[in-house]
């Protein structure tokens, strides 16, 4: 396994100082915020990606994964959705995510994660919300086949998308080998599974994993690794034993005050651990 650290903890830095301090910490890899103030694909130009590039290879390390979750250039992190009432404002999501992918084709990305529909609106049924959010993933499952680049739903509480069997469910219905799996740990401890057994079933689907701990009532609360109540090294345990070979992101955006400390502290502990 290789580990990379978020860009989403770093909204106060530039992304090439970001690239820098995450190298700098000994990850392997950087996840890229494709948002402000990072990349967010309708504003990035040829001199950004550039600049990206060069950082990269400055700092000796590789993308883990594009993050085309987020999007708080249009409203908030979960809004515009997949699954809005308003066409309109839905579509803005989709073009948003057919853009993302190509920003990450242009940086040799080979995933990006997006959110799972986006939280139910009010007077709708869950029908009608994954019906419209199956919709934007066949959609968007030909842009992924043009580019090369797979779409990644990240299961998160509170969303369309849950669990590992909505997540499954939601597979069954896509039917694209260009849609998988952005196996976020946390988020599935939040929703009351164990990550290692629902890491059995999702396995074959996973290709990129993001970790963080989580309080031990389970609130959705990114908490530093060590600092919650998740058995992190047991986790890792059955991703290293499962014959997982890609990268292990740890997703710490509350931390946007202290984020160099934070990914400093992050990979003490997986050195202390025996993982990094």
């Amino acid at each position: 396994m290789q580990f990379g650290f978020s860009t989403n903890a770093f909204r106060d830095y530039s992304l090439p100082d970001a690239i820098d301090h995450i190298g700098a910490a000994g990850y392997d890899g950087v996840e890229l915020l494709f948002d402000e103030p990072h990349l967010y694909p309708e504003t990035t130009t040829e001199a950004d990606l550039a600049s990206v590039r060069a950082a990269l290879a400055d700092a000796d390390v590789a993308v883990s994964n594009a993050n085309a979750f987020m999007l708080t250039a249009i409203e908030g992190f979960h809004h515009p959705s997949f699954v809005e009432p308003d066409e309109a404002y839905r579509r803005r999501r989709v073009d948003y995510t057919h853009d993302a992918l190509k920003l990450a084709a242009a940086l040799d990305v080979d995933t990006a994660s997006i959110e799972p529909g986006g939280p139910i609106p009010d007077g709708k049924s869950r029908e009608w919300a994954e019906d419209r959010f199956v919709e934007g993933l066949r959609e968007l499952a030909e842009t992924a086949a043009d580019v090369g680049v797979d779409v990644l739903v990240e299961p998160e509480p509170d969303l369309l998308v849950e669990t590992s069997g909505q997540f499954l469910d939601l597979l069954d219905r896509v039917d694209s080998d260009r849609v998988g799996c952005n196996f976020d740990a946390g988020h599935l401890f939040c929703v009351g599974e164990d990550p290692s057994t629902a890491l059995e079933e999702l396995l074959p689907y996973v290709e990129h994993v993001h970790i963080e701990d989580i309080p031990a009532d389970r609130s959705h609360e990114h908490t530093q690794l060590g600092d919650g109540a998740m058995d992190i090294d047991g986790f890792l345990e059955a991703l290293e034993a499962s014959g997982y070979d890609g990268f292990v992101t740890v997703e710490l955006y509350p931390y946007g005050e202290t984020p160099v400390a934070t990914a400093e502290d992050a990979m003490a502990y997986l050195e202390a651990h025996g993982w990094a």
